[in-house]
């Protein structure tokens, strides 16, 4: 059996994981990993037919499904996944630090992502005038901000830690208050690939690493670090820590923090027009791999 699964380079993403140990091979199923700079790019390969799955961030793939893209949402993975990071310091609540990025510069992963969405709303609802910087690559942001040419920086937990631990930015708004349980990743796939036995067997080892990234976040970063080789174990620990909430159900509070972005993305003309969520989810897998209640609250157990 065989599955083409699209990821991102983020560390705290089971798709490290499972390339790692390599779990999905023991079960007898093959994985094709292609790796993406944003989640808007992995959609359209969803839509193109040239993927099975992806690890997305919802908006993107609610934009594809609004433009006619058969996809699903059939599995959550993290929340409150979008950090927003100052080159200098800044603190305070959220008017606060809107005031100071008032005709600053502000780097974003790719149009579309989730962090540009959660960011232009923040800065459209003060009412703060910014110059927003898209990267087709998140990777990019750091070099940029290093340069001088940010002031400022909105993205995974990932690129947090690394801007705090190279360049001495500051986290500005941390994850729980910039939108809280926003879907910062779930697993969307084809339409006609959900009954099939390999997403089964994708979502029961993505709901078990899950749980290893909660039960042993160590081991979860040695493994992640291993994978990508450009990273070691502390900083993939760091990034884990910083937005410590991880699960692969999609329970109630998911859902709707995912239909709050319809409006939000109307407004900012990202969606050609309402979505249900039927729409959007297919919970009916994931409630047979994970039928107890979520965990996107559970501590780490470091």
């Amino acid at each position: 059996m065989r599955i083409r699964i699209g990821h991102l380079s983020t560390v705290y993403h089971t798709s490290l994981l499972l390339r790692g140990l390599r779990l999905l091979e023991r079960r007898g199923l093959y994985p094709c990993w292609k790796l993406y700079g944003g989640g808007p790019a992995i959609v359209e390969a969803l839509s193109r037919g040239e993927l099975d799955a992806g690890y997305v961030g919802l908006p993107p793939a609610m934009a594809g499904i609004a433009r006619g893209a058969q996809l699903k949402c059939v599995a959550g993975g993290h929340v409150e996944g979008t950090v927003l990071c100052m080159a200098k310091d800044g603190e305070g609540n959220a008017e606060e630090i809107a005031a100071l990025l008032k005709g600053r510069r502000i780097g974003l992963p790719p149009r579309g992502s989730i962090h540009d969405i959660i960011l232009r709303h923040l800065l459209r609802k003060l009412r703060t005038e910014a110059e927003v910087v898209n990267y087709p690559w998140a990777d990019f942001i750091p070099l940029a901000m290093e340069a001088g040419e940010l002031d400022a920086a909105a993205g995974t937990p990932a690129l947090a830690a690394l801007l705090v631990r190279e360049l001495g930015a500051r986290i500005a708004i941390p994850p729980a208050e910039l939108w809280p349980f926003n879907p910062s990743y779930g697993i969307v796939v084809r339409e006609e690939f959900l009954d099939s036995r390999e997403l089964r067997l994708f979502l029961e080892k993505h709901e078990e690493m899950s749980n290893l990234i909660i039960s042993r976040p160590r081991k979860a970063a040695r493994v992640a670090a291993s994978v990508l080789g450009f990273v070691d174990a502390h900083f993939a620990l760091e990034a884990i820590r910083l937005s410590p909430r991880y699960c692969a159900a999609l329970p109630e509070e998911y859902i709707l923090s995912t239909l709050r972005f319809v409006p939000v993305m109307l407004e900012l003309g990202y969606l050609e027009r309402k979505l249900r969520r039927d729409e959007i989810f297919c919970t009916e897998v994931i409630e047979e791999v994970h039928p107890e209640g979520h965990h996107y609250g559970e501590r780490l157990r470091l």
